[in-house]
């Protein structure tokens, strides 16, 4: 018989997680006439330093933890059900040892963020345990993000959290010490500081409105029974994904003291920043991009229920910011975590800062399945 051709198929298969131990022998060598004192090579480098993980596992617990969401208490469990003892203890020693390292590469790319011409901020609640009182207290999560690839522009993606006691605008100030520009925000009153001069670090920043919040307000004051407002003003606010309407003149048909008066009185008071899109074609319509990388913080809050402490709370936003930043740019997290902390373990020049942002690192490729 002589080949003539072939037929192939393809099956889509998986190995599961498969734990091993890497055993590394040093032996020790010393001259056998006493001239020469004992020499061995150095041992591996490492993050943790005569630790038990490697670099992939810290990074497998990283990505299974701020990723998948996936609480530590479980993910003790599923290395037990491989005949592994690991303390849930042991792994959040662990990530707050990674997180340390880390911590000059969020640091890195959050300056370079507030180079930029605009950014978007929001926050959302993180619980942290506050030790002695037996029960949690309300800390803050707050995003900084910049994308540019709606209107087009060349910086990379990238968002940066921080953890912060308070809501109060005090803490976005601190956080973008160093940025002036435009900031994209939902109309928090707290960020108001930024505009005028109580900002102390830096000259007023020019705020744009969500018009998506500004519908919201709408919607939130409607009756039961309708309104010709309410009909009307969502209908005039969608229309501006298209083209600008202008809807003066309606808060005189309305009382201030009414609901849908105070939603009106809402948009009314922040129209400047409402119409700033107008008039520079970077500046989104409403804060969704931010928003959507806010929810994934939510999902970690809801299964983990609160940070441990506030460092702990520290930890998660940086770990974080490197995930969320991955993920905007197309980068495989797991495979980027286990480079960066093996390239900071091994050190100078394998640790340079720029090298070791998330959008310097390569693209995953993802082959779609039939």
């Amino acid at each position: 018989m002589v080949r003539i051709g072939e037929d192939r198929s393809e099956r889509l298969d998986i190995t599961p997680v498969r734990f091993r131990v890497l055993v590394t022998v040093r032996p020790r060598y010393a001259c056998p006439t006493g001239r020469a004192g004992v020499v061995q090579q150095k041992a591996p480098p490492a993050v943790i330093e005569g630790g038990l993980p490697t670099e992939a596992i810290i990074a497998h617990v990283l990505v299974s933890k701020y990723s998948e969401h996936l609480p530590l208490y479980r993910e003790a469990r599923v290395t037990a059900r491989h005949g592994i003892s690991i303390d849930r203890s042991t792994l959040a020693d662990w990530v707050g040892r990674a997180a340390f390292h880390l911590a000059p590469v969020v640091d890195r790319m959050a300056t370079l963020l507030k180079r930029s011409g605009k950014l978007f901020m929001d926050e959302t609640t993180a619980p942290v345990l506050d030790p002695g009182r037996g029960r949690t207290k309300t800390g803050y999560l707050r995003a900084m993000l910049r994308d540019d690839r709606p209107w087009g522009g060349d910086d990379p993606p990238g968002v940066v959290f921080a953890c912060a006691p308070g809501r109060s605008g005090v803490h976005a100030e601190r956080m973008l010490e160093g940025f002036e520009g435009i900031l994209q925000v939902d109309g928090y009153a707290g960020c108001n500081r930024l505009a005028d001069d109580r900002r102390e670090h830096g000259a007023p920043l020019h705020l744009a409105y969500c018009r998506a919040h500004a519908r919201r307000e709408i919607i939130k004051a409607t009756p039961k029974a309708g309104s010709p407002i309410a009909e009307e003003a969502p209908t005039r606010v969608a229309a501006l994904y298209g083209i600008e309407k202008d809807i003066r003149g309606q808060a005189a048909r309305l009382s201030r003291k009414s609901e849908m008066g105070k939603a009106v009185a809402y948009i009314l008071t922040r129209w400047q920043g409402l119409g700033l899109f107008a008039g520079d074609g970077r500046v989104e319509m409403d804060s969704n991009l931010v928003e959507n990388q806010i929810r994934p913080l939510a999902l970690n809050r809801k299964n983990a229920l609160f940070a441990g402490h506030d460092e702990g709370a520290q930890n998660w936003a940086r770990i974080a910011s490197l995930i969320a930043t991955c993920k905007m740019n197309g980068v495989e997290p797991f495979a980027y975590l286990k480079a960066t902390l093996e390239a900071i373990a091994a050190g100078p020049p394998n640790a340079e800062l720029d090298d070791l942002l998330p959008w310097a690192f390569p693209k995953a490729t993802v082959k779609a399945a039939a």
